[in-house]
């Protein structure tokens, strides 16, 4: 039996594509922006959240390295990249309790997202040895639509 919504659906115009992002790191050069500026450079990109679960990682660089290259994606797929409108702390990549990855926005993120329509983000990340790739798509009602707001 298939459970029950408690609230019934919100109608809305389906969801499209509004911008796709894709990066790809090397941990190895990852970890040598680590041992070149040291913590500050983990402050300025990671939140402590992130930073937490990196270094609970049985290799710690290649989580990083998943997670830098999923802002750049992010930045890519919202169409801003990292700067006034959307920083690298803005950006929090958090793992669900079934292991799969996803983004949640905050402060000016939050809003330059809002404003372009922004409605879900979706995360793909993989990593090996040598590279970590992530790919994201924004999505939010099409251009134009009356019920996407």
């Amino acid at each position: 039996m298939i459970p029950q919504p408690i609230h019934p659906p919100i109608p809305s115009a389906p969801l499209t594509v509004l911008g796709l992002g894709v990066d790809i790191v090397e941990p190895a050069r990852l970890a040598a922006a680590v041992v070149r500026h040291g913590e500050a450079f983990l402050d300025r990109v990671f939140l402590e959240s992130e930073r937490s679960y990196c270094e609970r990682a049985g290799v710690p660089e290649r989580c990083y390295a998943a997670r830098f290259a999923a802002k750049e994606a992010v930045a890519k797929a919202v169409g801003t990249g990292i700067g006034g409108q959307l920083g690298w702390r803005d950006i929090e990549v958090c793992r669900a309790e079934s292991g799969a990855p996803s983004i949640r926005l905050h402060g000016t993120g939050a809003e330059t997202a809002a404003r372009l329509g922004i409605r879900e983000l979706r995360l793909s990340l993989s990593h090996s040895d040598h590279y970590a790739v992530a790919s994201a798509i924004a999505l939010g009602a099409a251009p134009g639509s009356q019920s996407g707001t």
